[in-house]
């Protein structure tokens, strides 16, 4: 779960555009400053200090400047090179010394726990004392900011996970999200990502001892409290903003934590409302939302329940609109912020009634519409549809689609060549119609009838595709089989989901899909049937490749499975029956 270190970091970092000197704002000292609702002080307020010294240094006395060197014994230092070696000598061995480094165990956390207690109760003492007066707690305030950056350290020593948690300082740094000061709530915000990234070296039972501690001190709220006090027009909100979103990213990778964030906060209301947001071009923000959005829906079928209730479709496809002819500039944050639209009603769409609700605001008709005139949407708007129809509820979906004459549009596109992902779900649409379809219908028919038309020529192209994709399976399958033979039991035991992936980045389940798709013609239509074992033989092959990639396929589920799982598995048994 959590990357190495040296791993190259897939998650970007905020990209700020304002002057890096500005890296800390204090609070404003102003006499008729609102200390409740901001309580941040600049260092403009600062108590001017007459005893400093500014500007380059004075020249010396006239005495002091006219040192004899008749010799030429003194340079520039008055010294000679060899004191010069030696004085050099000694000042590295000095700085060896200096340059031991911390020991960062127990003891030390101990310590900075300590610390980092003592400068929040400062803090909140002298605030609470002088609330009316800024420039007597800004000191404090600037020396719990400094604390609070020095904990970034821990990051890189999760083995202290727990023993921070122990010591209240998880509570602690999370209270600070509900400090007066923004700028103090947004660099706890920053440390808590940073503590929780993907790229911290922790193991998972180290990572959850901090993250749970997080949770028991009502994270999720202040982080959604937070998302309602930042001001993004403010830079520096705006990266809170960033790194709110980023902490939710991190709390996301454990599926009990993105129900809670849909159950316990207003989340996802609130990025419902972020991604509508109009924009002369598309923010980091409202990019990141819309991903972090499709992360919580995707791992989380009760967050896509709450989305579908709120009318998530309807406003999905409403921002999907404008790109059903037009695409977004390659590269850009609009180009990502339509990726993951598309990913969010992908997820509804897997839903029993996120399918009513895609149909009834005529989502197959944008799709259609997408597949014929789009570029960048049309591969996605083909994954849409799919899962659009897939399932044993997208009877409807597969109906409507015949009658919004998709097959033509569905039928032409097969014939051409495409990657392997875009095949995948071309087949997956025709196995749904294949299921789905009712028995003697007209929307089958007229089906079936576009599978014979022209000599079969929608059949030829399917078995051109199962051979594509079996010889690339069968190369792994060799390799696969040549690996075994020098190994024992439980190497081979441990190797079975490596090969799997293998298998199925080859190919394996377009070539299912591909045979399902087969095995139902041979069902259906008994000149299919001729047609398909004419092809077959051309290789020398016969109905028994596909029985006995069915079978595979059989064997693989669970039985245990969900209902929607044993209709499928009978569906696979009475195919099967009819390769024989």
């Amino acid at each position: 779960m959590h990357k190495k270190p040296n791993a190259p970091n897939s998650k970007r970092k905020f990209e700020y555009s304002h002057d890096s000197k500005a890296v800390y704002k204090a609070t404003k000292a102003d006499d008729d400053a609102d200390v409740k609702s901001n309580g941040r002080v600049t260092i403009d307020d600062l108590p001017e200090d007459d005893d400093v010294e500014a500007g380059p240094a004075l020249p010396p006395d006239e005495a002091e400047e006219t040192i004899d060197d008749e010799e030429g014994r003194f340079f520039g230092g008055g010294i000679t090179n060899d004191t010069a070696d030696v004085l050099d000598f000694i000042d590295k061995q000095d700085q060896g010394e200096d340059a031991k480094p911390e020991k960062i165990d127990a003891a030390w956390l101990r310590k900075l726990a300590l610390n980092f207690e003592k400068k929040i109760s400062k803090n909140s003492e002298l605030r609470a004392k002088f609330e009316d007066d800024p420039q007597k707690f800004m000191g404090s305030e600037a020396d719990l900011d400094a604390d609070i950056k020095a904990l970034s350290i821990l990051s890189e020593h999760p083995s202290l996970y727990g023993e921070f948690a122990k010591l209240g300082c998880v509570a602690s740094l999370v209270s600070l999200l509900s400090h007066e000061n923004t700028d103090i709530a947004i660099d706890a915000i920053e440390i808590l990502n940073e503590l929780t990234d993907e790229d911290v070296e922790a193991e998972q039972r180290q990572w959850n001892a901090i993250v749970d501690a997080m949770l028991e001190a009502d994270l999720l709220s202040l982080l959604y409290d937070n998302v309602l006090r930042l001001n993004e027009a403010n830079e520096s909100d705006r990266a809170g903003l960033y790194h709110i979103l980023s902490v939710l990213e991190n709390l996301s990778s454990r599926t009990t934590i993105s129900d809670s964030i849909g159950k316990e906060t207003p989340f996802i209301p609130w990025f419902t409302k972020r991604i509508q947001q109009t924009e002369i071009t598309v923010s980091q923000n409202k990019q990141y939302s819309a991903e972090i959005l499709a992360i919580l829906l995707q791992s989380s079928s009760l967050n896509r329940t709450k989305l579908i209730e709120a009318d998530g479709i309807d406003i999905l496809l409403q921002l999907l609109s404008p790109y059903r002819k037009r695409d977004p500039a390659k590269g850009t944050e609009e180009e990502e912020y339509v990726e993951n639209l598309f990913d969010c009603m992908t997820c509804c769409a897997d839903e029993a009634n996120g399918k009513t609700k895609f149909l009834e605001a005529e989502g197959i008709e944008l799709c259609l519409i997408m597949l014929k005139e789009g570029k960048m949407s049309k591969p996605r708007a083909l994954r849409l549809l799919d899962h659009a129809l897939g399932g044993i509820d997208g009877a409807a979906c597969c109906e409507k689609l015949v009658e919004a004459a998709g097959l033509k549009t569905i039928f032409s596109t097969l014939m051409k060549k495409h990657d392997n992902q875009t095949t995948a779900h071309l087949l997956g649409i025709l196995s749904s119609l294949l299921r789905s379809l009712p028995a003697n219908s007209a929307p089958r028919i007229r089906l079936l009838a576009k599978f014979v038309e022209k000599h079969y020529e929608k059949i030829t192209r399917v078995i051109q595709i199962r051979r594509d994709y079996a010889t690339r399976v069968a190369a792994v399958d060799r390799e696969i089989q040549s690996e075994k033979g020098t190994m024992n039991k439980e190497e081979r035991e441990e190797k079975q989901d490596e090969w799997l992936s293998r298998r199925l980045d080859a190919g394996l389940f377009t070539l299912q899909t591909a045979d399902v798709v087969l095995a139902w013609m041979v069902a259906e239509d008994a000149g299919a049937r001729q047609r398909i074992e004419e092809l077959l033989r051309e290789r020398d092959e016969g109905l028994e490749v596909l029985r006995g990639t069915l079978q595979e396929q059989l064997d693989s589920m669970d039985p245990t499975a969900e209902d929607g799982d044993e209709v499928i598995r009978d569906i696979l048994g009475t195919l099967i029956e009819h390769v024989q």
